[in-house]
C-alpha cells in the first residue's frame, strides 16, 4: 500500500470531503487584499489538489517553493513549472512569488534558467536564499564580499524583468535580521529592482518594541508583507497561528497608514506532519482558514 496510487487515493478523498466542509466551502476572496498562501505545508500533493485547497480558501495566489524539497526540484523547472502554472490558472490562481535557493548568479543553483522560466511564465518575483555571516569573523567586509553577488544578481534580474526579493530571518548568523544591515545594501537600488519579502514574525523577534521603525525604514521596498505570528518560551520564540501571537493588528494599521497596497502572504509554520496523513491535511487546511480569517479581519 505504500505506493503513489495509494497515497494519491487517501490525499484525494481527505480532500474530497474537505471540499464538502461547510467551513471550507464558506471562504470567498479576502476583499481588497491580493492574498497569497505560502503553499511549504503543502509540499508532497499532487499541482490539482494545491491549487483546489488554495482556490477553495479563498487566496489569489501562491508563494511556491521551487527549490530543493520544494513542489519541483531545480532540474525540473523547465518541464514542470508550466504544468503547475497552467493548474493553478485553471483554479484562478497564480504564482505571485517563486521561493528559490538562489543568492547569487549560480550554476549550481540554476539561476538564469529558473528565472527566465519563472518570467516566461507571468512570475513577476522571486524569494532568494538568504545570506549568513560567520560570526568569527568581522562583520563589515562580509558584507561587502555580499555587494557583488547582489550587484549580479540585480543586473540579471533586471535584464530578464523579474523582481528579487529578500527575506529577514531572525538569528546571529542571518544577514537582514536587524534590518539595518541589508537595508543598507539595498539602498543602492531601486525597488523595482530589488526588495523585502518583509517577514513581520522575524522582525519583531528581532526588533521587539523597534518593530514600527523598521517598518518605516523599509517600506519604500517592500514587495511583498509576510504574515505569521508567534509567542516568547523563555528565550526562545514558538510558532503560533496568527491570532494567537506577539504580532498584531497594529502592523496592517501601520501599513495602511503608509499606504501599502502591495500583496501579502500567508506563512503556517506551527504545524508538524505529513500530507500522507489525511488528518494532518485537515489541519492544515483548517489553520491556513482560519489564519486566513484572522488577516481578513485585521485588514477589515
Amino acid at each position: 500500500m505504500n505506493t503513489r496510487r495509494a497515497f494519491l487515493q487517501t490525499t484525494g478523498a481527505a480532500l474530497a470531503g474537505l471540499s464538502l466542509s461547510p467551513v471550507v466551502r464558506a471562504a470567498t476572496p479576502t476583499t481588497g487584499l491580493d492574498l497569497s498562501v505560502f503553499t511549504k505545508h503543502f509540499i508532497g500533493l499532487p499541482f490539482e489538489q494545491i491549487a483546489e485547497i488554495v482556490a477553495g480558501l479563498g487566496a489569489t495566489g501562491i508563494e511556491a517553493p521551487i527549490r530543493p524539497g520544494g513542489h519541483i526540484e531545480p532540474a525540473k523547472v523547465e518541464d514542470e513549472l508550466p504544468k503547475f502554472v497552467e493548474v493553478l490558472k485553471k483554479h484562478g490562481l497564480r504564482i505571485n512569488v517563486l521561493t528559490s535557493g538562489i543568492n547569487s548568479v549560480s550554476d549550481a543553483t540554476r539561476t538564469e534558467a529558473i528565472l527566465r522560466t519563472a518570467k516566461s511564465l507571468g512570475i513577476p518575483r522571486f524569494r532568494m536564499n538568504w545570506y549568513s555571516y560567520d560570526n568569527k569573523k568581522p562583520i563589515w567586509p562580509q558584507l561587502d564580499e555580499i555587494r557583488p553577488r547582489l550587484k549580479e544578481l540585480v543586473a540579471l534580474g533586471k535584464e530578464i524583468g523579474i523582481q528579487p526579493c529578500y527575506q529577514n530571518h531572525s538569528g546571529a548568523k542571518m544577514v537582514g535580521a536587524g534590518i539595518w544591515d541589508m537595508a543598507l545594501l539595498m539602498r543602492d537600488y531601486k525597488p523595482e529592482e530589488l526588495s523585502w519579502c518583509f517577514d513581520i514574525m522575524h522582525t519583531t523577534i528581532e526588533g521587539g518594541m523597534s518593530w514600527p521603525t523598521e517598518v518605516r525604514l523599509v517600506r519604500d521596498h517592500i514587495a511583498v508583507a509576510f504574515f505569521k505570528n508567534f509567542v516568547w518560551e523563555g528565550p526562545r520564540h514558538k510558532a503560533v497561528p496568527l491570532g494567537e501571537g506577539v504580532v498584531g493588528k497594529a502592523y496592517v494599521d501601520q501599513l495602511k497608514a503608509l499606504d501599502y497596497k502591495g500583496p501579502v502572504c500567508i506563512h503556517v509554520e506551527y504545524l508538524k506532519g505529513s500530507v500522507k496523513d489525511p488528518d494532518y491535511l485537515a489541519k492544515a487546511v483548517e489553520a491556513t482558514r482560519a489564519d486566513i480569517a484572522t488577516l481578513r479581519s485585521w485588514w477589515a
